[in-house]
């Protein structure tokens, strides 16, 4: 299958942002007076809409704070993020091969969509990118299609000419839920074997391994 377009997740996708996160993340709860969390069951958040997370991290379904830590995280956020935002070897130049094939190249995640383009801008000098669709662009977060369908249709192409690729279960549901292929990569907290429970046109190392095992690069 030739497809028109790539569009990616963003976090443990493209870039090891994970640095930031567990800062913002535990500056956040700190200041809010919540119990810190070990790592690892920050990291397994990272995926997820921040508000969903922060209930999570604080056990509170519903957190009556959550939109104050939400505003607290992103403050904070804004300072840390991008300089501790690294993209995975590789990918920069397999965006730009895209390119210059011809294969559109779109973001669709739960990151706010300037903060990823200041990450381009800063850690890789260059956006090698169509369009992103992040978190202030749409209504509804991933699982929900909304935002990776609205990128298709900006794109002008068809579903069966898109191939999704993410590094976590949410990915994996959002790409079924549009209805377009879905390729998985081994940069995040996901499994093989729990990769292997959903449809995949491919699993992977990382991501310039994956679009050279299913010949786009």
């Amino acid at each position: 299958m030739k497809y028109k377009a790539c569009i990616f997740d963003f976090d443990l996708t493209l870039a090891d942002s994970s640095k930031g996160i567990l800062i913002c993340f535990k500056h956040t709860l700190n200041r809010f007076g919540y119990k810190i969390p070990d790592d690892k069951t920050i990291y397994n958040t990272i995926g997820m809409t921040l508000v969903d997370a922060l209930d999570l991290l604080s056990g509170i379904p519903n957190n009556p704070q959550r939109e104050q830590m939400r505003v607290e995280y992103v403050k904070k956020a804004d300072e840390e993020m991008v300089k501790n935002t690294l993209f995975y070897e590789g990918v920069i130049a397999s965006l730009e091969k895209l390119q210059s094939q011809g294969i559109k190249v779109g973001i669709c995640s739960s990151k706010f969509r300037y903060r990823i383009v200041d990450s381009f801008l800063v850690q890789a000098g260059k956006l090698p990118v169509d369009l992103i669709i992040g978190m202030e662009d749409i209504e509804k977060a991933k699982p929900d299609p909304q935002g990776l369908l609205k990128c298709i249709e900006a794109f002008e192409i068809s579903r069966n000419e898109v191939l999704y690729v993410g590094d976590n279960i949410i990915d994996a549901k959002c790409a079924e839920n549009a209805n377009v292929n879905f390729g998985a990569v081994l940069t995040g907290s996901t499994t093989k074997d729990e990769f292997l429970k959903h449809p995949c046109v491919g699993i992977a190392e990382n991501m310039p391994e994956l679009l050279k095992n299913i010949n786009l690069l």
